[in-house]
């Protein structure tokens, strides 16, 4: 399975702090907010990953991660002109996706304390979609799960009017390979967007779309709004130290992974001193 990283978009949620830089850069806690995403697809062992990224901002990505070989991954990149919705991105990575099964994270969602093995399809030949629900207190800023009495996904309803349940779909969708065909017979909504709720019902038509219901104890965050933001970091400064741990470092994931050396992990924060490279040299 092959990884895409949305990290496009304007960031006007975040205006004016996004002004002069993607949202996606900026930090939470003490990484910078792409880190957390791209950790995500590592722990579900995904090695080839594709980010999508604005035009202006593709220079500051490679600076920032490069081609991944520090990561023992393999990261490319390709451009997202203008906003035009998230199953864009399937558009864009294609060529990238070639005839493999896919997993879409978006460049701005935080999880931690999920079941990685569970939730990873098991099959090789996984057919359908998976996506990944969290229960909320506000569903109408979501797109929502409607269930039947045996508790099946009849509907996913974008940002519901009425009462419809509290299970948002988060930032995280596996696919096949055939969300590539999904994904240009889409027409624009009336955000002028390829919506992912559109590709996630024609799987539902399919009745091939199977869903992941985060427990508690899990977290998911969307760090778009600076409420959200601000929520992220605290979170993650929390954690970190009641735990004594470091959440989402590809560095450490990479060498648990064991895609990367002792020797690889250490050199690669040999000349720098704070508190993310002291854990590092003592993992």
């Amino acid at each position: 399975m092959k990884g895409i990283i949305l990290s496009g978009g304007d960031g006007k949620r975040l205006y004016p702090i996004t002004k002069s830089i993607t949202k996606q850069l900026l930090p939470i806690y003490d990484k910078p907010m792409i880190y957390y995403p791209l950790s995500t697809l590592m722990e579900f062992q995904i090695r080839d990953i594709l980010i999508i990224v604005k035009p202006s901002d593709l220079k500051l990505f490679k600076n920032l991660l490069g081609n991944g070989s520090k990561f023992g991954i393999k990261i490319n990149y390709k451009i997202q002109k203008k906003p035009a919705g998230i199953a864009e991105s399937f558009l864009i990575g294609e060529k990238f996706i070639n005839k493999s099964n896919v997993c879409l994270i978006l460049g701005d969602n935080i999880f931690h304390g999920i079941p990685y093995k569970e939730i990873l399809p098991q099959n090789s030949n996984f057919n359908g979609a998976k996506i990944i629900l969290y229960k909320v207190q506000d569903p109408d800023r979501y797109g929502v799960a409607k269930f039947n009495k045996k508790n099946k996904i009849v509907k996913i309803i974008e940002k519901p009017k009425k009462f419809i349940s509290n299970y948002a779909v988060t930032g995280i969708y596996f696919y096949d390979n055939k969300v590539i065909n999904f994904a240009k017979k889409l027409n624009p909504s009336n955000r002028n967007e390829l919506e992912i709720t559109d590709i996630n019902n024609y799987y539902l038509k399919e009745s091939n779309l199977k869903y992941f219901k985060i427990k508690p104890g899990g977290v998911w965050l969307d760090a778009g709004t600076e409420k959200s933001l601000l929520q992220s970091s605290l979170f993650i400064q929390t954690m970190q130290e009641r735990q004594n741990i470091q959440i989402s470092s590809p560095e450490i994931i990479a060498y648990n992974n064991g895609w990367i050396s002792k020797k690889k992990l250490i050199s690669s924060v040999t000349d720098i001193n704070n508190s993310y490279t002291s854990f590092i040299k003592n993992s």
